[in-house]
């Protein structure tokens, strides 16, 4: 299969705003699917509410699109009936971080064989630019005018917490990107997948970036590719 035979081309071109990273992200999965070629019907995407939790709408297979905050459990019950599918999760960090962070939690203990796939803009950006846990300290949001007084969430220290496959890259370094997506599919367990993105219309803008493209080259300014057993805060690479 090409990697368009995943994809509802007549669907396209998608509704995400201009210079959101969705697209890349749902582009380059569909590229990994070719590439571990992976048959229409061997696979199961899930996601959950959110900007991102669209992109189950855009994939030529079976998906779920389901309420906000469960589309791990959804996941989890699909493997559970069907151990031989390969069930991905994609959503956004609001949805399987914050309003459901507690199935990620258990889901991580358990090791279920699941690749959950996280894009993190750091934003509730659908419902108009809130806070969600990943937003960084001091940044303005309009539940936060006067600046983010919370600390974000340490996603690597919960996945690892448990020993499982946990990646982070960005949506600039596409081809990094696409490495942590299909390491993730090869692991045998729980793997999580933190794809930094970004919120041009919901986020950029507040934090003074006058274009899409400033928020990329913001990516490829501060993150760095690194070898190791643990990542800092803007460092990208695997960890399994």
């Amino acid at each position: 299969m090409n990697y368009k035979d995943y994809l509802k081309e007549e669907r396209l071109p998608s509704s995400w705003c201009g210079g959101c990273g969705n697209g890349l992200v749902l582009k380059t999965v569909t590229q990994v699917f070719e590439e571990l070629n992976y048959k229409g019907d061997e696979v199961v995407v899930v996601s959950g509410i959110g900007c991102s939790g669209r992109s189950a709408g855009y994939f030529n297979l079976d998906t779920v699109h389901g309420c906000h905050g469960r589309a791990i459990p959804l996941a989890e019950g699909i493997k559970a009936v069907n151990d031989n599918l390969k069930v991905v999760v994609v959503s956004g960090d609001g949805d399987l971080l914050s309003i459901g962070g507690n199935h990620l939690l258990h889901s991580a203990r358990r090791n279920t064989d699941l690749c959950v796939i996280c894009i993190d803009n750091e934003i509730y950006g659908m419902t108009g630019g809130q806070k969600s846990c990943m937003t960084k300290k001091d940044v303005v949001t309009i539940t936060c005018p006067e600046g983010n007084r919370d600390i974000p969430m340490d996603v690597q220290a919960i996945i690892r917490s448990h020993g499982n496959f946990y990646a982070r890259t960005t949506v600039f370094h596409v081809k990094h990107m696409k490495k942590c997506i299909t390491e993730a599919l090869n692991h045998k367990g729980f793997a999580f997948v933190d794809i930094k993105s970004v919120c041009p219309t919901n986020d950029g803008r507040r934090r003074g970036f006058k274009t899409p493209f400033d928020m990329f080259v913001y990516l490829k300014e501060n993150f760095k590719i690194k070898e190791g057993l643990e990542l800092e805060k803007n460092e990208i690479g695997i960890l399994k």
